[in-house]
C-alpha cells in the first residue's frame, strides 16, 4: 500500500525531523520541501505565515503539506519577541545576549513557545490548524553552550531547558509537540489514513 505524502514546508532539517518524529504513528510518507523554496514570512500572526509556507509548498509539490511558525514570547516583554523571534538579532548568540539583556534582572521571567501549525490541501487550501504552548521561564544564563533561546528556556514540568527535551519529552510538553498532537487526528481524517 502506498503511504500518503506529506511534505513538511521548511528548510530546516531538525525542524522536520522533529515533525516527523510526533507524526511517526501515522502511516505517511514525510519529505521536506525543496531546498530551492524559499518564503518570506510577511504574516501578521504565527497562523498567517504557517499559512504562507504551506500554501507555498502545496502548489509546488502538489501534495499535502504541514507548515508551522514558533517563536518566544516573553511577558515582561509584552509578549516578544513572539513572530519576530527568528529574526531577533543575526545569530543565536546575539538572539541570547539581546533577550538576556533587555530582560537584565526583572524577577518576573514567565515566558512561553508557541507553535501554529497549518495543513493545507494540494491545492493549497488551509483545511486545518492547531496551535501548542510550552509554559515556562527564563533562565539568566544559558544552560549549555552553541544554543537559541531553547538554551535559556526552563520547562517546569521537565525540570530542564528545552533545548534538552528528548524526543518524547518534545511530543509531550513541546509547543510543536502539542500542535501536532492537536493536528493528528484531523490528518487522519482529512488524508484517509486508517
Amino acid at each position: 500500500m502506498t503511504k500518503t505524502l506529506l511534505t513538511i514546508a521548511s528548510g530546516n532539517p531538525k525542524k522536520v525531523a522533529e515533525i516527523e518524529t510526533m507524526l511517526g504513528p501515522l502511516p505517511l510518507e514525510v519529505k521536506r520541501q525543496p531546498s530551492y523554496l524559499d518564503v518570506e514570512e510577511t504574516g501578521a500572526t504565527y497562523l498567517e505565515n504557517a499559512l504562507l509556507k504551506a500554501q507555498a509548498a502545496a502548489k509546488i509539490t502538489k501534495s499535502w503539506c504541514l507548515a508551522d511558525d514558533s517563536g518566544l514570547e516573553v511577558d515582561a516583554l509584552n509578549g516578544a519577541p513572539g513572530i519576530f523571534s527568528a529574526r531577533f538579532a543575526p545569530t543565536n548568540k546575539e538572539k541570547i545576549q539581546k533577550i538576556l539583556l533587555t530582560m537584565d534582572n526583572n524577577p518576573y521571567r514567565s515566558a512561553r513557545f508557541i507553535s501554529v501549525m497549518a495543513l493545507c490541501d494540494p491545492e493549497g487550501n488551509l483545511v486545518n490548524k492547531a496551535e501548542g504552548i510550552c509554559w515556562g521561564e527564563l533562565l539568566k544564563s544559558p544552560a549549555y553552550e552553541g544554543g537559541e533561546f531553547e538554551s535559556i528556556f526552563w520547562v517546569r514540568e521537565t525540570k530542564c531547558t528545552y533545548g534538552e527535551l528528548n524526543d518524547e519529552q518534545l511530543s509531550k510538553h513541546g509547543s510543536r509537540g502539542k500542535a501536532a498532537r492537536a493536528l493528528a487526528p484531523h490528518l487522519r481524517i482529512k488524508l484517509g489514513l486508517n
